[in-house]
């Protein structure tokens, strides 16, 4: 009997040696509300992102940390790293943004504009994303961060909600972001309108641009590269190159049931990377202004993926990545 004893105890012992405990799965993720300034999201002890609500004009993840905790966006303004270019104060992180609601700008900042007539003109129209509140906050095998804002005219008059929903996740050797954004009518009919400087935007960190000429490349699925690939549809684009001597990049991906699929890309060369749906004539993909009139209470869903991702979008396997991406319903 005792050693039968023996050998459950011995088998107990293995099981909990080589199988994670629920409990251990659970805490993969985590998030945490920093109360002032955002929330972060940790990796199995380790950052993965943070939230910001108190820099800038509107809500931006930074700093995003993919494979091997490399930083995946560029470090400007919120924190100046020698031989980063300095270019396009407003290109936070990962964020959204749209230079023409309601006749207000909540794209750029007003640090963009200089002193000339025009140009306080422009800033002038610069509002605001306001952060209100937060929804979910969970960790587990998988994070998620449920944001609700308001865009904002320079006076503060409220024009449309906002609200985000950022799932964490993993794929493999993959780091893994959902994006969810709904822009809905509160407070009113509102025109959204036909502009290039709108939509959901990451600035890549400086090494893997093209205009950087160390290697970087930007290909999209239907097979454009560089400069080329600018102001095409397509379900996903990849921007990738060298990070500390290794390849790794960003796979930006449009779901079909997003508003405008397959996504126009505003995504440049010098390091820009944004999905617009909503600058079709701006973007030279057709003559008619593609402005959005919502009426009370009306709705717009936005649904992507970013998948940060070792080498290549061949290496990565990208076209097999959206297609899983693809068959998934949208979060929401």
């Amino acid at each position: 009997m005792q050693s039968i004893w023996r050998g459950f105890f011995a088998l107990a012992v293995l099981f909990s040696l080589t199988l994670p405990t629920a409990a251990s799965a659970r805490e993969r993720f985590t998030v945490v509300n920093q109360k002032t300034g955002g929330v972060t999201v940790s990796l199995d002890g380790q950052p993965f992102a943070t939230y910001v609500v108190d820099q800038g004009n509107k809500p931006f993840l930074w700093p995003v940390l993919g494979p091997d905790g490399k930083q995946m966006t560029r470090s400007f303004p919120m924190r100046d790293v020698p031989g980063e270019t300095q270019d396009h104060y407003h290109h936070r992180g990962i964020n959204f943004g749209h230079q023409g609601i309601g006749g207000t700008d909540t794209w750029t900042e007003d640090g963009t504009w200089g002193q000339s007539p025009k140009r306080a003109a422009q800033k002038a129209r610069v509002g605001r994303i306001r952060h209100d509140r937060y929804g979910n906050l969970t960790g587990g095998d998988a994070a998620v961060v449920d944001t609700v804002g308001t865009a904002l005219t320079r006076d503060g008059k409220p024009l449309l909600e906002v609200a985000q929903r950022f799932r964490f996740g993993c794929d493999g050797d993959h780091r893994v972001i959902d994006i969810a954004i709904d822009l809905t009518a509160t407070h009113g009919a509102i025109e959204l309108a036909d502009m290039k400087d709108a939509g959901l935007s990451i600035r890549v960190p400086e090494s893997i641009r093209v205009d950087s000429k160390l290697g970087g490349e930007i290909v999209n699925s239907e097979g454009n590269r560089n400069a080329d690939a600018w102001a095409k549809r397509a379900a996903w684009v990849d921007y990738h190159g060298p990070i500390d001597g290794q390849t790794y990049g960003i796979a930006f991906m449009s779901h079909p049931s997003t508003f405008r699929h397959p996504s126009p890309w505003h995504v440049r060369t010098y390091g820009l990377f944004t999905a617009n749906p909503f600058g079709l004539k701006a973007l030279g993909l057709q003559q008619e202004s593609a402005a959005i009139s919502l009426m009370p209470n009306d709705r717009i869903s936005l649904r992507y993926r970013l998948v940060f991702h070792r080498g290549d979008e061949q290496q990565a396997d990208i076209p097999k990545a959206y297609a899983a991406y693809a068959a998934e319903q949208p979060g929401r």
